[in-house]
């Protein structure tokens, strides 16, 4: 394809896109919930897809006419901008499955669950205590069992316990039964 041609098949989707039918078209900081620069990246196979999800479920609730559907299905098969694809579903309820948006850095952050106490005491009884090192066996399984339990973190913390208390372990058995 020339240079022209393919020109020409941008302005054709450009003008495409910029039907009635498919107005409100998505500037920078244009207020449709896309950051400045993000809707001039390119979208994934993907992201069209998931495109494709909303107006097929627009459709099946009668939002959008036939017409409208095969023609917005048309545009989202070509490689668009997340601009381009906001644009073929702006006129559509935000709440539809698989709705586009930016990903948001300002997301509440889920509660943060509790660390198991017995967790860090296997930890912390490895390395300060290795003179006992089944006690940080015995408190790495102990939490374990707690994590598992009330679903805790910390399983990382109990298993380092573990470990540095069993490889503390065979040293003293090594030292011990070699003199």
């Amino acid at each position: 394809m020339a240079g022209s041609e393919r020109g020409f098949a941008w302005l054709t989707l450009v003008v495409r896109i910029s039907k009635p039918a498919l107005e409100a078209p998505v500037e920078l900081g244009s207020g449709q919930g896309l950051p400045d620069r993000y809707g001039q990246m390119r979208s994934s196979a993907a992201e069209r897809e998931q495109t494709i999800d909303i107006l097929k479920t627009a459709f099946a609730e009668g939002r959008l006419t036939q017409q409208e559907h095969e023609d917005r299905i048309g545009l989202a098969l070509s490689p668009l901008t997340y601009a381009e694809l906001a644009t073929l579903t702006s006129d559509l309820p935000a709440g539809l499955p698989g709705s586009l948006g930016p990903p948001s850095g300002n997301l509440p952050q889920p509660a943060s669950r509790p660390v198991n106490r017995t967790a860090v005491a296997s930890l912390v009884c490895a390395l300060v205590l290795p003179a006992v090192p089944l006690l940080a066996v015995l408190l790495g399984l102990i939490a374990h069992g707690q994590i598992q339990q009330r679903h805790e973190r910390g399983a990382g913390l109990a298993t380092a316990g573990m470990i540095i208390g069993a490889i503390f372990g065979l040293l003293f058995i090594v030292f011990v039964g070699h003199n």
